[in-house]
This record gives structure tokens, sequence and C-alpha cells, in this order.
């Protein structure tokens, strides 16, 4: 289960910019991973400090930047430790070459599955 959290931001005179994140970021969340795009100006971008005490900065070449951010997070709440999702599930042998929606796929209705039923309370 993964978290995004996005905004804009604009870097100060010394191109430096604190992007303040939810109180309850880092309780929830573990794996950060960033995303920085620099708007309307040719300028380069990192992240200055990772993440610590809910924040994290940013740092451009040039100063008064916009600056497009985005950072993901992985749960770690009890629940979703114990409640991983499984992305990709094998089909049984008798579904295997039909889909759940064969016309999207150019094919007849009889290469339908025939049983869509899931449990999203069964782990998989």
């Amino acid at each position: 289960m993964k978290n995004i959290y996005d905004g804009t931001i604009v870097t100060n005179e010394m191109g430096v910019a604190i992007v303040k994140l939810p109180d309850y970021f880092e309780a929830l969340n573990k794996d950060f991973r960033y995303q920085l795009t620099c708007i309307g100006s040719f300028a380069q971008a990192i992240i200055l400090k990772e993440i610590e005490n809910n924040e994290f900065t940013i740092k451009t070449d040039k100063q008064l930047v916009k600056v497009s951010w985005q950072v993901t997070g992985i749960r770690k709440d009890p629940y979703a430790e114990k409640n991983r999702m499984q992305v990709e599930v094998d089909k049984d042998e008798s579904e295997r070459g039909k889909y759940i929606h064969p016309d999207a796929y150019g094919y007849p209705e009889s290469m339908k599955v025939k049983s869509q039923s899931v449990n999203f309370d069964e782990k998989q």
C-alpha cells in the first residue's frame, strides 16, 4: 500500500525550500521516494535534506524557482504490515487465455473468464 503526497513550492533567494508534510507522515510511512520538477524556468533541483521530523528540504541552483514535488511512502501501520496487497495473481489453468473484458481486446464474449468473484478479505 503506497501513499502519495504532492504539491508545489517556491525556493527562496538562496534556492532553498522546506516542505512540511502532515504530522503523522513518518508514523505512517517508510521507504520514501522523491520526484522533483522545476516549473517555468530551467533549473536543477535536488533533495538537500531527506525527510526528518515530517519535512524535507529542496535546493535549486537558482533562486525563486517553482518546484513541483511528489513523495511516496509505503504504509507501515500494523494493518498494512499484516495485509500486504498481492499485485498480480496467477490465473487458474482453466482461466488462462481468457479475459475479464474480452471485448476490450477485440475478442468475442466466449473468451470471457466465467467466474469473477473476488474476496478482498481473504489473503492471497
